[in-house]
């Protein structure tokens, strides 16, 4: 029997316009009478936090790409491998030279810049003002990306976008290849985070802590950043709207895609008491 379901959110869990199917969520809250079910994402834990209480989930969640563990009850990170400040620091120099747009995850909240501003975080914000109040993701536009890193005691994550030949050209610096893992999320948009971090990796070492083994674990998915984790499960389930290298390194398919309510069925077919 599997004892834990992990879940991607965007692409699987919820829909295109950012919502949550209610068969999903109805699939997802019955599952927890049974297994250990957790979210294993690339969002920032602000970004996240919304659907976590939306879905009642009590277990601590995998964020930016399994670069930290964090539980929400005591609103602390359990584990973490982030960017070296230093680091940090030298990246935020390469992304300015190779003139591309970013955001900066920090230790509370999505960060990006006042002058050249990320298209998506427009959106983003926006979401973020329809949340409930208590759950609303923090994130703010920055006057230095410099002085926010060397203020904040983390930085989790970066997210690159601009003309696809630079963010190719600093995806191939020696520099970074030697220091970050850089994993496409968009055709001209990058997410760098400390290297070895990866969902698989950091979804194994918590699985492990639980007393659990890979076959024991049905891991969901649907984008390049969640394969690893899809390798590591027992059951690694490409959404239909993966693309084929995803689902080229899944065990099934989802019926579905995530517009639909075929993840609910997927999730009650294989959890059952």
């Amino acid at each position: 029997m599997y004892q834990v379901l992990a879940l991607d959110l965007d692409g699987t869990v919820l829909t295109d316009d950012h919502t949550i199917h209610p068969e999903v969520k109805q699939a997802i809250h019955e599952a927890k009478q049974h297994c250990h079910v957790m979210i294993v994402t690339g969002r920032h834990h602000t970004a996240a936090r919304p659907y976590y209480y939306e879905l009642g989930l009590d277990t601590p969640i995998i964020c930016c790409n399994g670069t930290y563990v964090y539980d929400y009850k005591t609103e602390t990170v359990l584990t973490h491998n982030a960017i070296e400040h230093q680091h940090a620091l030298k990246f935020i120099e390469l992304a300015d030279e190779h003139k591309l747009k970013m955001v900066m995850y920090i230790t509370d909240a999505m960060t990006y810049s006042n002058y050249n501003p990320f298209e998506y975080m427009l959106v983003l914000e926006e979401w973020a003002e329809q949340a409930p109040e208590r759950h609303r993701p923090n994130i703010y536009r920055v006057d230095s990306f410099t002085d926010t890193a060397r203020q904040t005691d983390y930085v989790w994550k970066f997210v690159v976008e601009g003309e696809q030949a630079s963010v190719d050209r600093l995806m191939q610096t020696p520099w970074v290849t030697e220091h970050f893992n850089g994993e496409r999320s968009w055709s001209n948009r990058i997410d760098f985070a400390a290297k070895g971090n990866s969902k698989g990796r950091r979804l194994a070492e918590y699985v492990s802590s639980l007393g659990f083994v890979p076959s024991q674990v049905i891991a969901i998915g649907d984008n390049h950043n969640d394969i690893s984790m899809l390798q590591y499960a027992g059951l690694g389930v490409a959404m239909k709207n993966a693309d084929d290298i995803v689902k080229l390194n899944a065990q099934a398919i989802c019926k579905t895609d995530n517009n639909q309510d075929g993840l609910a069925h997927l999730i009650r077919e294989q959890i059952k008491g």
